[in-house]
């Protein structure tokens, strides 16, 4: 069933003819908006790329962070190979929106929170609103382009755009086939609320560890650590394993010497980043905390604005600190007190007064937390769902938790039949700076054999785009360790079971 709109106007069509992963593409691109029911509300806008040799298949790209922009229909799928072309060059129709909101040109990218003052686009955006509108303004469109509707449709998204993935799967499961869900942001009001009291820890005198200081705790935890897999080659593959404790590094008397050690301040806010999150309150999703950020389990603290940033939380929000501050302080402002005004670090999370009710109101369009995908997979959907194990933004700790409670809800024997979930060892959010290893997996190619031909993932490789080499794509809660041979090779590795989840983490 569609949801309401008062229409839509196509705005702009033109052949785009072009080299699309080194192959000559020509394509049809058509953009449109879609008009909101409310009229102070901004417009959907949304592209779809019709190519002229079409492959009878659709692809819906999500966004990331507040969105605010259309992306990119010749890009890939998250963790996508370079070696192989991207969806739109092997025929796909693809499309996308920019979820109900037109990004502020002089914000940050992704970090615009500003439509969130309007609650039809902040229902477009946070409750997935937007999704639906799109699917179906575009499956129209690609009808009339080609006069029939696509055999197969496919979702791809990473980080906001894993939490729409999850979302249609969980809200429309007969709409899309198949999809891919990486590092999904999908507790997004139970990571802002850990993201608001990090801010605060961050922001204290003291507290904040400089670039120099997180490179310290990185290289700590890599030496105490890397071996545990059986090959020293500064991946940390099995995170569970690793015990690191941030006290290692302290300074004589706790005081803050300089960049050798930590001080006590600092030790609290690591050990507060690396640590579940939890409220002394009940909200209306249901959710109770946060699982932390697995900074003391081999997470790259090369790419400092995904962590803590260079510059420490303050008023006004640095554009220095980090990612998550800065969303923290856009969804203070326009989420959930909308005042522009408002300082971000004046609401405690822990104890948030006259904004409870608020906050739990919210957490009831963020929070895309229904574990029940029986119906999706009733339908014959097939999802992949991957998360780095060293990502800075959004917890890989979260997506298992997620994952065990679709198992819990569905069983082991269904979970078998509609999902794969993989955590890759050292990949951080999206490849992002200089990540340990920068995955690059076909995830596509093998969610068209599963979905098109029954065909599941069997024994799955990922390489490393920077390093050149491999690694098995072990299905959680397993992990790559090392047997014998070319440790460059992912043939030299087994896939090890552990028996460790974050339920267990303490």
């Amino acid at each position: 069933m569609s949801l309401p709109t008062t229409g839509g106007r196509v705005t702009s069509a033109a052949v785009v003819p072009g080299v699309v992963s080194g192959k000559t593409v020509q394509y049809c691109q058509v953009d449109a908006d879609l008009f909101p029911v409310d009229p102070a509300a901004p417009a959907i806008k949304m592209r779809v790329a019709l190519p002229r040799d079409w492959n009878r298949r659709a692809l819906m790209f999500g966004g990331g962070g507040y969105n605010g922009t259309i992306p990119d229909l010749a890009s890939n799928v998250p963790f996508g190979p370079a070696d192989q072309p991207v969806p739109l060059a092997r025929g796909y129709a693809t499309f996308a929106s920019d979820s109900g909101h037109q990004q502020n040109p002089a914000a940050p990218p992704s970090l615009d929170g500003s439509f969130g003052a309007n609650d039809e686009a902040l229902t477009n955006f946070a409750a997935g609103d937007a999704l639906k509108k799109t699917l179906d303004a575009s499956l129209f469109l690609i009808r009339r382009a080609y006069a029939a509707k696509p055999a197969t449709v496919f979702f791809s998204g990473g980080s906001t755009g894993g939490r729409e993935a999850l979302n249609v799967a969980q809200r429309w499961p007969t709409a899309f086939d198949g999809v891919i869900s990486a590092f999904p942001a999908w507790n997004n009001l139970a990571e802002i609320l850990d993201l608001g009291y990090l801010a605060q820890v961050l922001s204290r005198p003291g507290a904040f560890p400089g670039v120099d200081k997180q490179t310290l705790l990185y290289d700590s935890v890599i030496k105490a650590c890397d071996g545990l897999d059986g090959l020293t080659d500064k991946v940390v593959s099995n995170p569970g394993g690793c015990r690191f404790d941030p006290r290692a590094l302290r300074c004589p008397g706790g005081a803050d010497t300089g960049p050798a050690c930590l001080s006590d301040p600092q030790i609290g806010a690591v050990t507060a980043m690396s640590s579940p999150f939890r409220w002394p309150y009940r909200i209306a999703s249901g959710e109770t905390e946060y699982p932390g950020f697995p900074f003391l389990s081999g997470a790259d603290m090369r790419t400092p604005f995904l962590g803590f940033g260079t510059t420490a939380p303050a008023d006004p929000m640095p554009v220095t600190s980090g990612y998550g501050m800065q969303y923290w302080d856009q969804w203070v402002k326009y989420f959930l007190t909308r005042n522009p005004n408002y300082r971000s670090l004046d609401v405690d999370p822990r104890h948030p007064g006259k904004w409870l009710g608020r906050i739990s109101a919210l957490s009831t369009v963020e929070d895309r937390n229904n574990a029940d995908l029986r119906p999706f997979a009733r339908a014959g959907g097939k999802l992949i769902l991957l998360h780095g194990a060293a990502d800075e933004l959004v917890s890989p700790y979260s997506t298992s938790d997620y994952y065990e409670r679709v198992h819990a809800v569905a069983g082991p024997r269904l979970t078998d039949a509609f999902l794969r979930y993989y955590v890759v060892p050292g990949a951080n959010h999206a490849n992002f700076g200089t990540p340990a290893f920068a995955a690059a997996w076909d995830s596509l190619s093998a969610l068209e054999r599963w979905v098109e031909r029954d065909r599941p993932p069997v024994h799955p490789v990922v390489t490393d785009l920077a390093h050149d080499r491999s690694r098995p794509l072990c299905a959680y809660p397993a992990w790559p360790r090392y047997r014998a041979g070319d440790p460059d090779r992912a043939s030299s590795f087994f896939c090890a079971r552990s028996e460790w989840s974050p339920a267990r983490r303490e």
